[in-house]
């Protein structure tokens, strides 16, 4: 080794200590992964549900509307199950529609002029990355739900 390598290697030695060298690097990349990670995690999770969120308010307002506008309470619900599952669909859920909806009228028949129909729409949300022993201990889904009320034309004749 020439001399000039050597004292420059001599002087960074007596900055730094030879202890200390490239524990900068480690302490840095551990405090990232532990403040990261939980981070990417959390945005994930918030993320999913947003599009839960969207997926049912869309979802019991179209199905509440078509409901209201069908000729009889049969074509109603088939009408509903639809807008449900395209609402669904277009944010990534697989969730079965007709489950995912629950229609409830204020007079019988439903589709009496003057009467309101409601229509709730419930998906859960899975965590990522969470194994199935953990659901024991923490749910591992988060119920996202929503539900709109649509009148049936005052006007309409009673089917």
């Amino acid at each position: 080794m020439s001399g000039v390598a050597r004292r420059v290697r001599d002087r960074l030695r007596a900055r730094t200590g030879p202890a200390e060298a490239g524990s900068a690097l480690v302490e840095f990349l551990g405090v990232s992964l532990v403040l990261l990670v939980p981070t990417v995690y959390l945005v994930l999770v918030l993320g999913r549900i947003q599009a839960a969120t969207f997926a049912v308010e869309g979802a019991a307002r179209e199905a509440a509307r078509v409901y209201v506008a069908a000729d009889d309470a049969q074509q109603g619900t088939q009408r509903a199950v639809t807008a449900v599952g395209v609402a669904l669909a277009d944010q990534g859920f697989d969730d079965d529609p007709a489950r995912a909806l629950d229609v409830r009228c204020s007079a019988d028949p439903c589709l009496t002029p003057g009467a309101e129909v409601a229509a709730t729409v419930q998906v859960r949300v899975p965590l990522p990355f969470v194994p199935t022993f953990v659901g024991d201990v923490v749910p591992l889904e988060v119920p996202v739900s929503a539900q709109r009320v649509a009148p049936v034309d005052t006007y309409r004749v009673a089917r």
